[in-house]
């Protein structure tokens, strides 16, 4: 091996560490929106916080660095997305940028649509579309719906904890707002709420407006990220690495034990614990451990020991 050049590839791009609360504009995809990050900033690593369909606006988390070791919270939070159905025209896809696959003369009028809602609030089982980038026999399922070939995907449960009319502009299109966990697809949603009302529809406009921490009145466009050319430590566009974390509990180290700590090896629980007011973690719990204000793991208790999970070198 060419260590020279393996050293090169290591320490390419800068070290940059935190999240990027990204206003992903309609027509990019979420991996292309990294991309143009990455040149923007000069990160070495970068990762986005949920996948945002192209025709879709809105909220993209960007994790830079050793945030990208955090991104699973962002992914297993909660989203808030506005959306329009538009009614009478089903597409392949779901969205408007599918082949229309089925024509209905009929509309939902809004007291019929009112009444399916809370068939589509809690827990609900849900099938994803074809169109998606789930795995099926190690294909992801577009390549094989784009192939012609029959994608079957089996139905999953998802969390919708809100769903409500937002506005009616005419007959054809109704918008919508929810909010919703991990896995729900809005085209889904949007194309089951279509048969219950005994017609079909499909996306015509999605937007995310949220995603955990992050809101959409914080976010800053792709050129504004661009005009700044460089990201300075403690920049106000850099959000720290612990805002996705801020469900999880905190544990104070000292500095010797989190050398410990980053090294691989146990703490000691009951002198950490001693510090801090722990009564609410229990062994096997997830903490974050920090020291001098700066988060040194994801750890675990266990054994009577703080273990690391996740080492974070920023």
């Amino acid at each position: 091996m060419n260590i020279k050049r393996a050293q090169k590839r290591k320490t390419k791009g800068l070290p940059i560490h935190g999240w990027l609360n990204l206003e992903k504009p309609a027509g990019m995809s979420s991996s292309k929106v990294v991309s143009l990050v990455r040149r923007f900033t000069g990160a070495a690593k970068a990762g986005h916080g949920g996948t945002l369909d192209p025709l879709a606006t809105g909220v993209l988390p960007v994790a830079l660095g050793e945030a990208t070791k955090t991104v699973s919270f962002v992914m297993d939070g909660f989203k808030t997305y506005v959306f329009v159905v538009r009614w009478g025209i089903g597409t392949a896809t779901d969205d408007r940028e599918g082949e229309v696959i089925k024509i209905t003369d009929g509309r939902p009028t809004i007291r019929n649509i009112k009444r399916v809602l809370s068939q589509f609030t809690g827990e609900i089982s849900q099938v994803p579309p074809i169109f998606s980038a789930i795995k099926v026999n190690g294909k992801r399922a577009y390549d094989l719906a784009r192939s012609s070939k029959d994608v079957v995907l089996q139905p999953r449960s998802v969390k919708v904890t809100a769903l409500s009319i937002t506005d009616t502009p005419d007959r054809d299109h109704t918008a919508f707002k929810v909010k919703c966990g991990k896995g729900t697809y809005i085209r889904a949603l949007a194309r089951d709420m279509s048969l219950a009302l005994g017609t079909c529809g499909h996306i015509s406009s999605l937007r995310r407006i949220s995603v955990g921490a992050f809101r959409e009145k914080e976010s800053i466009s792709l050129d504004k990220l661009e005009s700044l050319g460089h990201i300075a430590p403690g920049s106000k566009v850099l959000w720290p690495i612990e805002t996705v974390l801020d469900d999880i509990p905190a544990l104070a180290l000292t500095v010797q034990e989190a050398k410990r700590l980053r090294q691989g090896q146990g703490v000691p629980a009951l002198p950490v614990a001693s510090r801090t007011s722990a009564e609410d973690i229990a062994p096997g719990d997830l903490v974050c451990a920090i020291s001098e204000g700066k988060l040194v793991a994801l750890a675990k208790i266990n054994g009577g020991e703080i273990r690391p999970v996740r080492v974070l070198n920023h």
